[in-house]
């Protein structure tokens, strides 16, 4: 767990991956947050959170996003602002999914792909995918809010086989 003392604030989680080698489809992947009320931490999300949305209130958005990878570092980053979201809500899972427009693809066909979560300049995960290599779609992170309003910070590494949008519906459930 992170947190400690005050709990975390503002969050970025950044992802990277190589472009598609020359002649073959582009690599899409893409950054995903389901957040769940804290009356039902575990049933449907509340709302997600994509390339192509935002949070209803702003607290959770894409401010960098790639349909192709760049193979310059993290080309996609999702901002959480915990410090601002409402106490309706009380979990937030984050994962990223593999789009499969040119067929199916797994983080073993995605080379150099990793994804690292931030707080300003403290390191609070990171991970290159290898214990997933043969999903389609994972599980980056956990963000609770416990009884006092703190949120905490759990890494959660859980390969899926799923599209993207099958995967927002999968991707809370207590157990896979």
């Amino acid at each position: 767990m992170s947190g400690g003392g005050e709990g975390l604030g503002k969050v970025e989680v950044r992802l990277k991956w190589d472009p598609s080698p020359l002649g073959e489809a582009p690599r899409h992947l893409d950054i995903v947050a389901a957040t769940y009320s804290a009356d039902d931490p575990y049933g449907r999300p509340a709302y997600v959170v994509h390339y192509d949305s935002r949070s209803p209130d702003g607290t959770i958005s894409m401010t960098r996003n790639s349909q192709t990878g760049m193979g310059f570092g993290f080309v996609e980053v999702m901002v959480l602002e915990f410090d601002r979201l409402s106490p309706a809500y009380g979990r937030v899972v984050v994962g990223v999914a593999i789009h499969q427009d040119s067929g199916p693809r797994t983080f073993g066909d995605i080379s150099n792909a990793g994804v690292v979560v931030v707080q300003g300049y403290r390191q609070l995960a990171t991970d290159g995918f290898a214990q997933v290599a043969d999903f389609t779609a994972a599980t980056v992170a956990e963000f609770t809010r416990d009884s006092s309003g703190v949120w905490e910070m759990r890494e959660m590494i859980r390969g899926f086989d799923a599209d993207p949008v099958l995967f927002t519906m999968e991707m809370g459930s207590p157990q896979h």
